[in-house]
């Protein structure tokens, strides 16, 4: 019996989401985000992560070199630390953070109304569509972490000073987690590979990735060949709609699992807020990197990511945890190219015809 409990405490529910934001709407933004919390929190999840800049919208462009921009982005980071419905699960928000007066695209942690570690984007997107350097700088750092002194309103809600700011992980009482950014999922040398080597076993990724032809299809072939080179678990959140630009995010959070998918969203959608969840056997990352050995000698000499230790547990409570089972594989969905050409277009019409007025 005490064998067949510990095995069944190690599963875990972990939500991600698609928001349809919109770019300088800080309270309609608020509004999807604390919903996508509660849903994800309603299906038992104990983590949540959104997409990239998903506080202030993707899309702000030369609103991001506008100090007002980063004021009430931490204004609306106070109303999701103080709201009842965070509390309880581990939330991880994108915003646009300015330290030493660097403007960075950074992952906010958060838990029961206190900042854990801001985390900026280390790989910018700079071609096709995306030119994140003229507002953003990459942190170069890699492992190194500094202490971020929080703005006033932070401090007040809070009774925090300051919080690490940089390269880091989350270890918690049961596992480690961490993220990457978006484009950093499609360079050659993404975090992912070293904080997999380094232990982490729980991934996210809040993107802010617009569609194109077969994007879907490269963003999947990524993230399996991800968990299953080196096993781990894998979210990946996304922008969904049209934000206020040109572009069309095109959703699709999903979770995958050494090498298999066993959530995932719809594509193209009109919803405002979707959310995805699984639960998953943190044993089964476990049991699959410990029987892999040359995965384990380069493991040996893997330089350690920083840990912010975090006194939480993401493993459900023990009564909960005899009723649940792990998440099933599933055979990833796609759209066929024409399906691709008539959806696409077509709802990022809807979004910026309702959004004129």
């Amino acid at each position: 019996l005490s064998l067949g409990v510990n095995i069944m405490v190690r599963l875990v529910t972990l939500a991600t989401c698609s928001l349809n934001q919109w770019s300088m709407d800080f309270d309609g933004n608020c509004c999807r985000i604390l919903e996508s919390v509660r849903l994800a929190r309603k299906r038992g999840a104990r983590y949540r992560v959104g997409p990239e800049l998903e506080i202030s919208g993707y899309s702000c462009e030369d609103h991001f070199l506008e100090q007002d921009t980063f004021m009430h982005a931490w204004e609306v980071l106070v109303a999701l630390l103080t709201a009842d419905g965070t509390r309880g699960i581990l939330c991880d928000y994108g915003m646009p953070v300015m330290h030493k007066n660097v403007r960075y695209n950074c992952r906010v942690f958060c838990l029961d109304g206190r900042v854990l570690l801001l985390r900026p984007k280390m790989y910018l997107a700079n071609d096709g569509n995306y030119r994140e350097t003229r507002w953003f700088t990459p942190w170069t750092h890699d492992r190194g972490v500094e202490d971020f002194y929080l703005p006033r309103v932070v401090r007040s809600a809070t009774g925090q000073t300051k919080v690490p700011f940089g390269d880091a992980c989350i270890a918690l009482n049961d596992t480690v987690l961490a993220v990457e950014t978006c484009e950093e999922l499609f360079t050659p040398r993404s975090p992912h590979i070293n904080l997999g080597l380094d232990g982490v076993e729980i991934i996210s990724n809040g993107s802010g990735s617009h569609h194109q032809l077969r994007k879907l299809n490269q963003r999947l072939d990524l993230i399996l060949g991800a968990t299953a080179k080196s096993g781990g678990i894998y979210l990946y959140a996304n922008q969904q709609g049209c934000d206020g630009n040109r572009m069309y995010f095109d959703g699709c959070a999903m979770i995958a699992i050494n090498g298999h998918i066993v959530a995932q969203g719809s594509q193209f959608s009109l919803l405002d807020v979707e959310v995805v969840t699984a639960t998953v056997d943190l044993e089964e990352v476990r049991s699959a990197r410990g029987a892999f050995s040359s995965r384990n000698f380069q493991a040996m000499d893997c330089i350690s990511v920083p840990r912010v230790d975090t006194d939480f547990h993401l493993t459900a409570p023990l009564l909960l945890a005899l009723q649940s089972t792990p998440s099933a594989p599933l055979e990833p969905r796609y759209h066929c190219v024409e399906e691709e050409i008539a959806l696409g277009p077509a709802c990022w019409m809807w979004d910026y015809v309702r959004r004129s007025g």
